[in-house]
């Protein structure tokens, strides 16, 4: 029982294979535990770190050996896969888990809290919900398409017109018409409320998060969008710098470099695409916002700020959609900065502009 040992652990549902490595890579133990017995034989088996694949249970395995006072790594599953050797089963990816975090430059996920684990909850529960009130949606438009009724796209169009449009045709389609379309909107409205729920529960964690206050100082970043970052990142202590934080994110280019020659590409799009997504979405609001303030009609409410016009800028030399996804990584690194502990301070607004 070495104290500067690797305990790699392959995670599962009830039987679990561990491997442990000493520090000249040699496999010193290996074992096949079940879950009641996985922490009792590491508390009298193993002192040292222990490394897990980031997968379901994961962080919870984490918390539980950081609570008994062990340093836990968790190691991204794309990292781990080039160090299996040939054929693939549990024995093996518990010692590939093992000689993956061995390795000084390894990168490691950063362990949820209880806390962070119920907020990305919420998340995921409001973002299935979205999903299934837009299949809904598209489903009615659909079937009220084949009886000569449209309603324009949008989630507001539908939600106002759809009461309407029952009770004026109630008398001119059959009784399994109305009863059909009447059940769709309850269902719809059913999915409504619970993704209100679900924004309520995230407004009254925000109002009460310190760091969610600062975060949503930053221009386009709102309610949704700073408590996902809470709950998938908690500190700015896990990334060195601003840059490293939005390549996290996957908001740099993607570079293919050889030969002395740079070539970068489009956007990598590694990490959490929902944060991403959120980010973008964000990012293309402000960019909208900023523009409707430079065509403002009355020319003393024209003056924009300098991220404007850089964003301004680099619109007319790249397009808007390459410079909506630049002012994305530009606000991943305001958001580092926040997280640090700072307060957001906004942009100097320049003159106003001219008529």
């Amino acid at each position: 029982m070495t104290k500067g040992n690797i305990l790699g652990i392959d995670l599962a549902k009830n039987i679990f294979h561990v491997c442990e490595m000493n520090l000249q890579g040699r496999v010193v133990k290996r074992a096949r535990l079940s879950r009641e017995q996985l922490s009792a034989w590491v508390v009298m088996h193993f002192q040292g770190v222990i490394a897990m694949e980031a997968c379901g249970g994961s962080h919870y395995w984490a918390r539980t050996f950081e609570a008994l006072g062990y340093e836990v790594r968790i190691i991204a599953a794309q990292f781990v896969k080039p160090f299996v050797k040939s054929n693939k089963n549990d024995r093996i990816d518990a010692e590939a888990i093992c000689e993956a975090a061995s390795r000084p430059q390894m990168r490691f996920v950063a362990t949820r809290s209880e806390g962070q684990q119920d907020i990305q909850n919420l998340h995921r529960i409001r973002e299935r919900l979205v999903c299934n009130r837009t299949a809904l949606a598209n489903e009615i438009r659909g079937l009220l398409l084949e009886y000569g009724i449209i309603i324009p796209k949008g989630i507001t169009h539908l939600r106002n017109q759809l009461p309407s449009i029952l009770e004026t045709h109630r008398d001119s389609h059959s009784t399994l018409w109305h009863k059909t379309f009447l059940d769709l909107y309850r269902e719809f409205c059913d999915v409504d409320s619970r993704i209100e729920e679900c924004d309520s529960s995230l407004k009254a964690i925000s109002r009460t998060n310190e760091a969610c206050v600062r975060l949503e100082k930053v221009p386009g970043v709102g309610t949704i969008t700073a408590t996902a970052i809470i709950a998938a990142v908690g500190s700015a202590k896990h990334f060195k710098n601003g840059r490293e934080f939005a390549a996290w994110l996957g908001l740099v280019p993607r570079q293919h470099s050889t030969g002395g020659k740079s070539s970068l590409g489009r956007i990598s799009k590694r990490g959490d695409p929902y944060i991403r997504r959120l980010l973008v979405v964000g990012a293309r609001s402000v960019a909208i916002a900023a523009e409707k303030k430079r065509n403002h009609k009355d020319p003393n409410k024209r003056s924009i700020n300098r991220t404007s016009q850089w964003l301004f800028n680099l619109a007319d030399r790249r397009g808007g959609n390459r410079a909506v996804v630049a002012l994305a990584n530009k606000t991943a690194r305001r958001i580092w900065v926040v997280l640090r502990g700072e307060d957001f301070k906004q942009p100097e607004e320049l003159m106003p502009l001219a008529a």
